[in-house]
């Protein structure tokens, strides 16, 4: 089956394995894939990943991360859809929680955070919201 927005459908996998409590969720990999999760090791939302080659495309194994007991992902969104792209501008990223969360943006410099987008003065596509 021909999965239409896969950002998305890896965004809902590890919400939906968050909110289950899951150690661990699956992913079909991409290199999209693969810098979003790197971003959220970096920025402490997971405990570890890894990639596992299955003879395909191979698949991401993200190990979640929960701080006695409580899930450290409070909140995951997908913002630029297929069917509505979201730019912003150097000036114009936005900020998630007045900071204290993560804006994952996909720039022309590589997918980066939205205070490494602001320190490199890139713009680009919004891809999600972390907190």
């Amino acid at each position: 089956m021909q999965i239409t927005d896969p950002i998305a459908d890896m965004l809902t996998r590890i919400r939906n394995a968050n909110t289950a409590k899951h150690a661990t969720v699956d992913i079909p990999a991409s290199n999209m894939k693969k810098a979003i999760v790197q971003i959220l090791l970096d920025e402490g939302y997971i405990k570890n990943y890894q990639i596992v080659a299955d003879g395909g495309q191979g698949v991401i194994k993200v190990t979640l991360k929960y701080n006695q007991g409580e899930k450290v992902i409070q909140g995951l969104r997908r913002v630029s859809k297929p069917g509505l792209r979201v730019y912003a501008g150097t000036e114009e990223i936005p900020y998630v929680l007045k900071g204290l969360g993560t804006a994952i943006i996909s720039t022309s410099k590589g997918v980066m955070t939205d205070k490494k987008a602001r320190a490199e003065h890139v713009g680009g596509e919004v891809l999600a919201f972390v907190w």
